[in-house]
C-alpha cells in the first residue's frame, strides 16, 4: 500500500478535521500516512499568532474577515511568495524529500502552490490531491491550486467549480471527510416521539451569546433538553453556562472538550452551531437538522446554502429566530423536524473519509503511470 503525506493548516478546524479523518480512513485500508502542518512546524510563533487572529476576527469582526477573504480571490499564489510562508515552503520541500510519499493530500489551498515549485526544482513530481473543505462558494485559491484531482463535498460544489473553469473529470464528489464512525452510528429515527427534544449546542467564544442562545432554545418548548459543548472555550464560558443550568434545573447538560462529537450528533434531534465546514457536514452525516447561529461571510456562506438546498436546516442568527424556528419545527407533532430528517436521509452522505480514501488509493496508480 502507498505512503501518503497529508498536509493541513491551523486556520479553521475544518482543515485539521478533514486531515485527521482521512488519515484514520487510509490507515484502516492499509496505507501508511503522516499528517502534519508545515506552517505550524516551520513557523510556530507566527502561525499561532495568525491562527489566534483568524479566530478572533471571524468571531468578533466577521465583516472585516469578509474583506480579507474576498481580497484573496485576487491573489496568485503561483507567482507570489509571501515572506512569512518561505519557511513552511522549505520545510515542506524537505519533508517530501525525507518521507518520499507516493502521493500528497492537501486540505489547505496554499500547499499545492508550494509543491508545484518544489517539483519544478527536483524533477520528482508525485500525484497531488486537493481536498476542498468549503461548499458551493469556493475561493479562487482552491480553484487555481496546481492539483491532479480535487475532492469535493457535494454535486453542487462540483458544478460550481466546473463553472469556474476546472475540468469535470478532475473533480470527484466524495463528501466531506467526516470521522469514519459516522458510517457506523445510528442516528435518531425520523419516527422518534421527540420527548424530550434533545438539542446539541456549540457556542462561540463570546460570553454574552451563550446565555441568550440557551434561553432562546429552552423557552421554545418545555420539551427541549439542551447539551452545551463548550470545547476549548470551557474556561471562558463555564460560569455563564452554569447560570443557565441552575436557571433551568434538569434540562441542561454541560460538556467540555470531547472526542465524542459523532456520538453526540447521532443522539440528538437538532444541532445549533456556527456554519463551519466540519460542523455542517458532521450534522449532515448524522442526519441531524441544524440551525446556524453564526455565519462567517464569504467562506461559510456556501455551507449554509448547501444545508438549505438539502432542506436540512437554515439560519437562526438571533435569539428570536432560534425560538421561532424551534417552535415551528415542533408544531403538528414535529412535522417540520421530520421533514428535515427525511431530506437529510435522502442526501445520504455519512462516509466521506472512507469514500475519499478509497478514491485516492484507486487513483494513485493511474496518475503515477501518466
Amino acid at each position: 500500500m502507498p505512503r501518503l503525506l497529508i498536509i493541513t493548516a491551523a486556520f479553521g478546524e475544518g482543515h485539521n478535521s478533514a486531515a485527521r479523518n482521512l488519515a484514520l480512513a487510509l490507515d484502516s485500508l492499509g496505507a501508511e500516512t503522516r499528517v502534519c502542518d508545515p506552517c505550524l512546524l516551520a513557523a510556530p510563533y507566527s502561525t499561532q499568532f495568525f491562527s489566534y487572529s483568524y479566530r478572533y476576527i471571524t468571531t468578533h469582526l466577521p465583516k472585516v474577515w469578509e474583506k480579507v477573504y474576498r481580497s484573496t480571490d485576487q491573489c496568485d499564489f503561483s507567482r507570489q511568495r509571501v515572506p512569512l510562508l518561505r519557511k513552511p515552503e522549505r520545510y515542506l520541500a524537505d519533508l517530501v524529500e525525507d518521507f518520499r510519499p507516493e502521493a500528497i493530500v492537501c486540505t489547505y489551498p496554499i500547499y499545492p502552490y508550494f509543491l508545484a515549485r518544489t517539483f519544478a526544482e527536483t524533477g520528482k513530481p508525485v500525484p497531488v490531491f486537493t481536498v476542498v473543505t468549503d461548499s458551493i462558494e469556493i475561493n479562487a485559491s482552491w480553484l487555481r491550486a496546481p492539483s491532479d484531482c480535487w475532492l469535493v463535498t457535494d454535486p453542487a460544489t462540483q458544478t460550481a467549480m466546473v463553472g469556474a473553469g476546472l475540468p469535470a473529470e478532475k473533480i470527484a464528489v466524495t463528501g466531506f471527510a467526516v470521522h469514519p464512525a459516522f458510517a457506523e452510528l445510528e442516528p435518531v429515527e425520523c419516527v422518534d416521539d421527540c420527548e424530550p427534544f434533545r438539542i446539541l449546542y456549540f457556542p462561540m467564544a463570546k460570553r454574552p451569546f451563550i446565555r441568550r442562545h440557551c434561553r432562546a432554545m429552552l423557552d421554545a418548548s418545555p420539551k427541549v433538553k439542551l447539551t452545551v459543548v463548550m470545547g476549548k472555550s470551557t474556561r471562558l464560558l463555564y460560569s455563564r453556562a452554569r447560570e443557565i443550568q441552575l436557571e433551568y434545573p434538569g434540562r441542561v447538560r454541560l460538556v467540555g472538550w470531547t472526542k465524542r462529537v459523532p456520538q453526540y450528533l447521532n443522539r440528538h434531534h437538532l444541532v445549533v452551531g456556527k456554519a463551519g465546514g466540519a460542523t455542517v457536514h458532521e450534522a449532515i452525516a448524522a442526519r441531524c437538522p441544524m440551525l446556524i447561529h453564526h455565519l462567517v461571510p464569504g467562506q461559510e456562506e456556501g455551507n449554509l446554502k448547501l444545508l438549505e438546498q438539502i432542506g436540512g436546516g437554515g439560519l437562526a442568527n438571533t435569539p428570536a429566530l432560534l425560538t421561532g424556528k424551534i417552535s415551528e419545527m415542533l408544531l403538528d407533532q414535529g412535522a417540520g423536524w421530520r421533514a428535515m430528517k427525511r431530506a437529510l436521509a435522502t442526501h445520504g452522505s455519512n462516509s466521506g473519509a472512507v469514500d475519499s480514501a478509497r478514491f485516492i488509493l484507486q487513483a494513485i496508480p493511474k496518475l503515477t503511470e501518466r
